[in-house]
């Protein structure tokens, strides 16, 4: 869809509203919006102003003015609001130059495939997330400076199964057991299907939705695997339209990636694969019927794991997720259908074209243009490299002999960790100029000033369980 398509749409449409977004540094949608007749085919060119330094982590006050240029190829109705809206996701650039902004996290991922093309290794990367979230009936949470406390609740949560419902009908799916009952213990089938058809006509291919693990309303739905940055597009979507279609319900939604104590943690397991001129690069006469360029990217993600971690999995609640011994891949191993290893290569299909890696680390509380972006560096710096990524481990983990278990490396377990590995090993996100060391400094900052640091200096309510009486 082009300029005078767009316009052509709102036309038929009867559009009266265009609502501009992008996101921002961490990673949260933003937006704003003009009237219809503010867009014209040459806005798409020139772009239309707006404070730059009112965004987390990007210009500073003396350099404002930055543009948005609408890409005409995301646009779509937006399902929720009143007035007829129409969406249109924008690139950001600099008004004096011209150029597109280095801190865009959309330029960023643009910028990687840009790469990956110029070395003539593959045409297209595509990624396939699988983002797990919690529904909830309520949330109540607060911190000062002599107070803090979160309260979580859900009809469906086990600890609900003695609460006075005037009738409890007793219908609450146990701890890990949620994996994936009918209803009526699965209480919210309706919703995530409402979900899962707005996102279809609002043009995400999504190919299931179900209960996950946890009690307390987890959930999954599978988005069909796309281009990089038409992914990480559709991803932006899926979070707007999950978020704001349990709100019509009265009910929340949250991807933190571990809300709940005592059960499984949100992940965003993200299949990742290389192909050129329509052919898959990943399939393969070796290991699990994988290629040797297979093998080489599997030895660039696990390399890189310990930065790409700053970027896949930013966040101090991410580290409550990725704990040894329990659910979460945090051995930095692969293995096919072995999924307590950090990269897995799924064997549902003999078929080439669904040969791909599945890199089981990430949550959805990413950025999804730099998570994805950081992951396809890695493997292009693999395969560049030819890097070994040894043996696989085809063994359940929680089996090994401690002396065994010490040989396997792991995740960092916590968000400092990664961002230290970051510091040290991002050479490989700098080719290309996809990422930069401005980039680089500015995340490591900002995550360490504004999160790292501030979880630091406050009292956790547990620590006055286990130390009051000192």
């Amino acid at each position: 869809m082009g300029p005078k398509e767009v316009l052509e749409l709102c036309k038929a449409e009867d559009v009266k509203i265009i609502d501009l977004r992008f996101m921002d540094f961490p990673g949260l949608w933003q937006h704003f919006s003009v009237p219809l007749a503010e867009l014209e085919e040459s806005t798409f060119e020139d772009g239309l102003g707006f404070d730059g330094s009112s965004i987390r982590g990007w210009q500073e006050i003396n350099e404002s003015d930055m543009l948005v240029k609408p890409d005409p190829t995301t646009a779509f109705i937006d399902p929720f609001l009143e007035i007829k809206t129409l969406v249109l996701i924008c690139n950001i650039c600099d008004p004096i130059t011209g150029e597109d902004y280095s801190r865009d996290p959309r330029n960023i991922g643009k910028k990687a495939v840009k790469y990956m093309k110029s070395l003539g290794l593959a045409d297209t990367a595509y990624f396939g997330p699988e983002a797990e979230f919690f529904i909830f009936d309520d949330i109540r949470f607060d911190q000062n400076a002599h107070s803090g406390y979160y309260f979580l609740d859900s009809a469906e949560g086990i600890w609900n199964s003695g609460r006075v419902e005037n009738p409890n009908l007793g219908y609450k799916i146990r701890y890990k057991e949620g994996y994936f009952p009918v209803p009526p213990a699965d209480s919210l089938q309706d919703l995530r299907s409402e979900m899962m058809m707005l996102m279809i006509k609002s043009g995400i291919y999504i190919e299931c939705q179900h209960h996950e693990v946890a009690t307390a309303g987890q959930a999954e739905i599978d988005m069909r695997f796309a281009p990089l940055v038409e992914c990480a597009d559709s991803m932006l979507k899926y979070k707007y339209i999950i978020k704001n279609t349990a709100l019509k319900h009265n009910k929340t939604v949250t991807f933190m990636p571990k809300p709940v104590f005592s059960d499984n943690g949100s992940g965003m397991h993200t299949h990742v694969s290389l192909w050129k001129q329509g052919k898959p690069l990943f399939a393969g006469d070796g290991y699990a019927g994988l290629s040797e360029m297979a093998m080489h990217a599997i030895g660039g993600l696990l390399k890189h794991a310990p930065s790409l971690l700053a970027f896949t999995n930013p966040t101090t609640n991410s580290y409550k997720r990725l704990v040894p011994g329990f659910e979460a891949p945090v051995n930095l191993a692969y293995s096919s259908r072995n999924r307590s290893a950090a990269i897995r290569i799924p064997m549902y299909s003999a078929n080439p074209k669904a040969k791909r890696l599945e890199f089981r680390c990430p949550d959805p509380s990413c950025n999804p243009y730099l998570a994805f972006s950081a992951i396809l560096m890695a493997v292009l710096d693999g395969i560049q490299n030819k890097l070994d990524p040894g043996d696989p481990l085809d063994k359940n983990i929680y089996d090994l002999p401690p002396e065994e278990l010490a040989k396997v490396p792991t995740t960092p377990g916590s968000l400092d960790q990664a961002l230290n590995a970051l510091a040290e090993d991002h050479q490989y996100l700098l080719k290309g100029n996809v990422f930069t060391e401005d980039v680089i400094d500015t995340w490591i900052n900002y995550k360490m000033e504004k999160e790292v640091k501030a979880m630091a200096l406050r009292p956790h309510p547990y620590e006055f369980c286990m130390y009051y009486d000192i």
